[in-house]
């Protein structure tokens, strides 16, 4: 198993400087990481720093609250992949989640769906605040809206990814569909438990300790 290329080398913390990403950047192609995972207003900046490697620009849209309207979050995915983005990580909006507004869930999500044309659109379903009831829904209408992963974490709810979490979500999407476990990965250990759990990317801010095994 290539550990390195199931992550995604996570830094998006608001007060992360230029040099973090830069950082960032350069730990992931010494590491052979799959992506870089970034705020939008480093999306472009990241594409430089990386040119030359197959290391790609993951940025979230509507994050960490989910709670833009969907105009809005259109509009930061067209503007991220126009900077060289190479994959989508949405939040879904919570508020409608807990509403029951499902018909308005999907619309959401699938307008990013088609702003993100045939780039990697992954769905961040924050699964510390939903029941089970409504994780299983939410896998449901992320197949249905076409998203290529659903996602466990923002990791801003104080919650991270589950064993039990990556289970659930792995048997209620399609099989052509994955998932990405992210929040609070930080060890091998977590790593080798959310793999096993069926997790098929890890967005870690912890990524070289992980490869290092420290």
């Amino acid at each position: 198993m290539n550990l390195a290329k199931y992550i995604d080398h996570t830094l998006l913390k608001p007060q992360a400087a230029k040099q973090d990403i830069q950082t960032l950047c350069q730990e992931a192609r010494q590491y052979g990481f799959f992506s870089v995972c970034v705020n939008p207003y480093w999306v472009s900046f990241c594409k430089e720093q990386l040119k030359g490697s197959d290391v790609k620009v993951c940025t979230v849209i509507g994050f960490p609250l989910g709670a833009n309207t969907t105009e809005i979050k259109v509009l930061e995915a067209k503007d991220a992949l126009k900077n060289g983005a190479d994959e989508l990580d949405m939040v879904v909006n919570l508020g409608a989640v807990k509403s029951g507004d499902w018909g308005f869930v999907l619309s959401d999500i699938q307008a990013v769906r088609n702003a993100a044309e045939n780039f990697t659109l992954k769905v961040i379903i924050e699964t510390s605040v939903l029941t089970e009831e409504e994780k299983v829904k939410l896998c449901q209408l992320c197949t249905q809206a076409g998203a290529d992963f659903v996602k466990t974490s923002t990791g801003f709810t104080g919650g991270g990814a589950t064993e039990e979490d990556v289970k659930l979500m792995r048997a209620h999407v399609a099989p052509t569909m994955q998932v990405k476990a992210s929040g609070g990965v930080r060890t091998r250990e977590d790593f080798d438990k959310m793999v096993a759990a069926g997790a098929t990317r890890i967005g870690a801010s912890a990524g070289v300790k992980i490869i290092e095994g420290k």
